[in-house]
């Protein structure tokens, strides 16, 4: 086969303890699936689960035990982070129900959803799509994926972000709105989620902003660290 140009190559992740990669298809986002994070929002409650997705290429893939670099995106004055527990698919299907949702998880990572804040405000206000706020490049730094059995039990793990070694953002998977697996069976019920997909679950209370010079530590107990040095 010939192409016009030279196929931009396979973004990958790597996995933990392993020389392979995770070969990355989709990435999916969770919105507003914290109770605390919804409210400072400004939303209460318990609402359906609503997604949107990043490009593969807004990864910032870092490996283990180092810092990455995350440049400040152009447009914005307001560039907040997001901690989240990323959820990597191993074994695709559709309409999955959430009794079966475990069985296509290949494991987890530490990933931050960065957001213009600013430009998702404005676009919140004029009825339009968040792109220019969520899906930028650099978006969505990752760490490495801890494959299932080397991650202990995820649903009852801390999460955590730390700005310049101090707490920005505290809690716990356990507070998801929507568990993993009920994210899973609503997902899979509007996309046939394939091998190589990331679902970005969502992210506590404690969002701010961050600026040039930064250093943002990230964590889920039992995952390792996520590092990243805004620049």
């Amino acid at each position: 086969m010939t192409y016009v140009f030279n196929p931009t190559p396979t973004v990958s992740v790597p996995v933990l303890g392993t020389p392979a990669r995770f070969p990355v298809h989709r990435i999916y986002c969770v919105g507003r699936n914290y109770e605390e994070h919804a409210k400072e929002m400004g939303f209460t409650g318990r609402e359906p689960p609503f997604f949107f997705l990043k490009p593969t290429d807004a990864l910032v893939v870092v490996n283990e035990g180092e810092t990455g670099t995350l440049p400040y995106p152009s447009l914005t004055h307001n560039f907040h982070h997001e901690i989240e527990l990323v959820v990597a698919i191993g074994v695709g299907g559709k309409n999955i129900k959430a009794a079966d949702a475990f069985q296509h998880i290949f494991g987890y990572a530490v990933g931050l959803d960065m957001t213009r804040r600013d430009l998702q405000n404005e676009m919140k206000k004029l009825g339009r799509p968040w792109c220019i706020g969520k899906a930028f490049d650099a978006s969505a730094p990752i760490g490495p994926i801890t494959p299932v059995a080397q991650a202990g039990d995820v649903n009852q793990a801390e999460v955590y972000l730390q700005v310049n070694g101090q707490d920005r953002q505290r809690s716990a998977v356990a507070k998801l709105i929507w568990n993993i697996a009920e994210t899973i069976e609503h997902l899979s019920a509007a996309w046939e989620l394939q091998a190589g997909d990331l679902i970005y679950t969502g992210t506590p209370e404690g969002v701010a902003a961050v600026v040039s010079g930064d250093t943002l530590l990230g964590g889920v107990s039992g995952l390792g660290t996520l590092s990243v040095k805004v620049i």
